[in-house]
């Protein structure tokens, strides 16, 4: 059995655990994400969904999107909580909101041909203009 992270919203409305079992973690700069966040970009880590789990204030979340693709935000503070993509099988989880320092990091930078212009990239992890370039 993996470790266990926590994590929540700004106001602690909702907290959730995830499996410190990230598959992938990047920080996206896509539009949608520097909106979402407002911030440059979205520091981000990938699970598939039965490894996350709401455990207060599931009945505080804001879903914006469909059923299989969204963002799901507390209700009262507006923190985005997690990401739900690829078909509804994994979430993004925002990595700002762990409470635990999970064992994998962000290892790129995807969606860069839509970065801020504002923004510089300075640290040296690779750079993909869309999620998966080779």
């Amino acid at each position: 059995m993996s470790d266990e992270l926590t994590g929540g919203c700004l106001c602690g409305a909702v907290r959730y655990r995830v499996a410190d079992e990230f598959e992938y973690a990047a920080n996206c700069h896509c539009s949608n994400c520097r909106r979402a966040t407002g911030s440059a970009f979205k520091p981000f880590a990938g699970i598939t969904v039965e490894k996350f789990h709401i455990t207060a204030g599931g009945d505080s979340l804001l879903i914006y999107g469909d059923p299989s693709a969204h963002d799901a935000h507390c209700a009262k503070c507006g923190s985005l909580l997690y990401s739900l993509v690829r078909d509804g099988t994994y979430f993004h989880i925002p990595m700002g909101t762990l409470a635990d320092a999970p064992s994998m990091f962000p290892t790129a930078h995807i969606f860069v041909a839509s970065k801020a212009p504002w923004y510089e990239i300075t640290d040296g992890l690779p750079q993909y203009d869309s999620f998966a370039d080779d």
